[in-house]
Order: C-alpha cells, then sequence, then structure tokens
C-alpha cells in the first residue's frame, strides 16, 4: 500500500521502530469501511527487537485515547449485516500489533488512534526490564493542504542574509532588533505584536520544532482555497470545529506567514492561534522563527475585513503567550526557554490596536524557546543567561 512509502524507521541500538500512519483513503482501502468519518486513524508500526531483553510497547505514549481494535470496529459496524460485522471484528482484532515484542523478534501491526490530518506526530515509548527506549516520528498525512507545503524555507534567504551566532549575548541583542509588529500587506499597519521565538531543536531541518505543537493538540492551518473556505464558513454558521482552519493573512519580512498553528475549543470561534515567519538569524546553526500568538474569545462585525466578520482576540495578549510557554514545557520538547525584550510596554488603560480594530496590551516581552527531540522533563529546563523577567500577573 501507498503509506509504506511513507513509512519512517528510527534506530536506538539493537532495536529499530519504523512508522506509517494511514490517510483516510487508504485506512478505508486497509479495512474496508470510512474510518475517517468516526475520527479513528490506524497507524502502522513494526518493531523490530534484537536486544537482549524484552520490550512493551506503552500505546498511550502515541495516542492517551486510542480506540482497541474491536471498538474501531464496533463503531464501523453495518446496521443489518451480523455476518459482515463478524467478519469485520475479526479482521481489526487480527491486524492489531503485539504490544509485546521478545527479544530476538519482530512485531509488526495497526494502533487504532484519533484521527489527524496534516503532519502527525508519534512518539513511540518501549519499556524494557532495565530501560525504557523513545522514538520521535514526525510524519506527513496526506489529505489537507497545509500552507506551509508551499513555502520553499531553503529559498528564503540566500547565504550572505542569514546572521549566525553562537554567544547568547551577542544573540540576544540581534533578538531585540526583530521587528516587533507584523503589518498589512504594504508595511504601512502594524497589527499583532511579535511576541515568541522558536529555535529549531537538534538539526537544521525547518520542521524539527513542529512535533512538540502538534503532539501538544495544536494544528497546521490550511491554504486557502473553495474547500477550506467553504468549511470556515459552515464552522461559523453552525458553531462547528474546523481545526484546520485557514487564517488571514498577516506580513513580517514582506511576505505573509510561513506557518499557522492554530488549537481550537468548543468552536472555530474559540481558539488559540499562532503565526510564525523563519527570521534572517541561526543561534548554534540552527533556524530561528519569530512569531505572534493570541487567543481568539468570540467573532464581531468589522468593516476592515470581509466577509465583515472578524475574530475578537483576549486584550491581555500576555495571557496567550504564557498558555504557550506552559503547553510546550508540557510537551517535555524545550530544553531551555527565556524572556527578551520585544514591542515595549502598553496598558489596559492605553492599549495598542491590531489591523482590525482589536485592542491589547501587553508588558512588551517576547518568549524565547530553544527545541529539542530529547524528552526533557520541567525540572531539566534551563534558562538563557541573564533575560529580562516579566512582572507580576
Amino acid at each position: 500500500m501507498a503509506f509504506f512509502k511513507r513509512a519512517q524507521i528510527k534506530s536506538d541500538g539493537a532495536v529499530s521502530v519504523t512508522v506509517a500512519v494511514l490517510s483516510a483513503a487508504e485506512s478505508k482501502e486497509a479495512f474496508g469501511v470510512d474510518l475517517a468519518r468516526k475520527g479513528i486513524q490506524p497507524v502502522w508500526l513494526k518493531i523490530d527487537n534484537r536486544d537482549q531483553m524484552d520490550y512493551r510497547l506503552l500505546p498511550v505514549s502515541i495516542d492517551k485515547d486510542y480506540f482497541s481494535p474491536l471498538e474501531a470496529s464496533w463503531k464501523s459496524h453495518f446496521r443489518f449485516s451480523w455476518s459482515r460485522n463478524r467478519e469485520m471484528d475479526d479482521h481489526f482484532y487480527s491486524q492489531q500489533i503485539d504490544l509485546h515484542v521478545p527479544r530476538g523478534a519482530v512485531s509488526s501491526g495497526f494502533l487504532f488512534t484519533n484521527l489527524t490530518e496534516g503532519s502527525k506526530a508519534v512518539l513511540v515509548e518501549l519499556l524494557g526490564s532495565r530501560q525504557k527506549k523513545t522514538f520521535s516520528f514526525f510524519l506527513t498525512v496526506p489529505g489537507i493542504r497545509p500552507d506551509h507545503m508551499s513555502v520553499n524555507f531553503d529559498a528564503i534567504y540566500s547565504t550572505d542574509q542569514i546572521l549566525s551566532y553562537d554567544s547568547e549575548a551577542e544573540f540576544r541583542s540581534a533578538l531585540e532588533t526583530l521587528p516587533c509588529y507584523a503589518t498589512d500587506k504594504e508595511g504601512k499597519a502594524t497589527g499583532d505584536p511579535l511576541n515568541l521565538v522558536v529555535i529549531g531543536g537538534e538539526g537544521q531541518a525547518w520542521h524539527e520544532p513542529w512535533p512538540a505543537f502538534v503532539a501538544r493538540g495544536w494544528h497546521e492551518t490550511e491554504t486557502v482555497y473553495g474547500g477550506s473556505e467553504w468549511k470556515t464558513f459552515a464552522s461559523f454558521v453552525f458553531g462547528g470545529q474546523y481545526e484546520y482552519s485557514p487564517f488571514s493573512p498577516l506580513y513580517v519580512y514582506g511576505r505573509p506567514q510561513d506557518i499557522g498553528f492554530q488549537k481550537t475549543r468548543a468552536t472555530i470561534r474559540e481558539r488559540n492561534h499562532l503565526r510564525l515567519w523563519l527570521a534572517p538569524l541561526r543561534f548554534k546553526g540552527k533556524p530561528v522563527w519569530v512569531g505572534a500568538i493570541s487567543r481568539d474569545i468570540g467573532v464581531r462585525f468589522t468593516l476592515k475585513a470581509w466577509p465583515l466578520v472578524t475574530h475578537k482576540i483576549d486584550a491581555d495578549v500576555d495571557n496567550a503567550r504564557e498558555y504557550l510557554v506552559q503547553d510546550l514545557l508540557y510537551s517535555q520538547h524545550v530544553a531551555k526557554i527565556g524572556l527578551v525584550r520585544g514591542v515595549g510596554v502598553s496598558t489596559p488603560s492605553a492599549p495598542r490596536r491590531n489591523l482590525t480594530g482589536d485592542p491589547f496590551f501587553t508588558d512588551g516581552l517576547r518568549a524565547v524557546f530553544m527545541m529539542t527531540s530529547q524528552s526533557t522533563s520541567l525540572t531539566e529546563v534551563g534558562y538563557f543567561l541573564d533575560w529580562e523577567e516579566a512582572g507580576p500577573r
């Protein structure tokens, strides 16, 4: 099947793990029913254990709310076909992966997870008698059109445009000279404050920071096309939850956001959302992103946008920034964190306004995250030297 071509393999000593995520069409082909409509997504795994000890796969590391095989089958049962339902149960049950992987053995099969489109972070943990092995994957799933898929990150800047830093003191100074606001297309009107910086993981791949976001329930943003516009409209009208709704473009460095992430709540009207732009900086060889995060708390009419409605943001934008700090810390993929001066202070009594006229106030700082692919507990997170300190909240 086609999903095998997208499989990724990682090894740790004598143990290797292969993972592939099925699209909606592929899962229907493999199981004969439309699992995606039930919110179910099969993940195929292969564990090759050449170690000297047995291991046990911990499915909750992949999805804490995963479905059992018979549960996934039950949700797909036909109304009046007992024999076909029994065959379906047998098929689903036979396709599951054996959680126990003895030494010298290979275990392969499916785990039934909650549906994720665009990209999926898969954290595979294997528990042995004397140690635990962890494998982190970030896989593309066909189905939606994420905005960042159309961006060639290698071509945004030429080599001579990129400033590289190894010293934290020099890097801090560089961060304080970054743009402070997103703007309109012409660069004449200022909008949301740029209140966060994300630094890539161990290597230089553009996608390295994003598994932590996806693992914490942040969804990618679709490009604007007929299908995404209709889904957005339907979600607004009927109060649905469209986790990949497109963002209106804001501009930094003369271009719209390179990547958008959002975490919806009850409906599309209520969400945390952030935009990110690749900056012409590197810190110790790693890509640097500057971004803006705010919290949508409802919708309102406006004459400054079409179709005359826009999201209403929480005026306390530092609250959204603080939420992201906590959320990413719980991802256990933040190596270091700090605060640096950004847009400057504005107060509730004298707020600034974004491009659609919503007021906002802030302490003027931006959070800086250095990401890592290694599992890092809250007590292991370091702090950048001599950063700013946020005031009381």
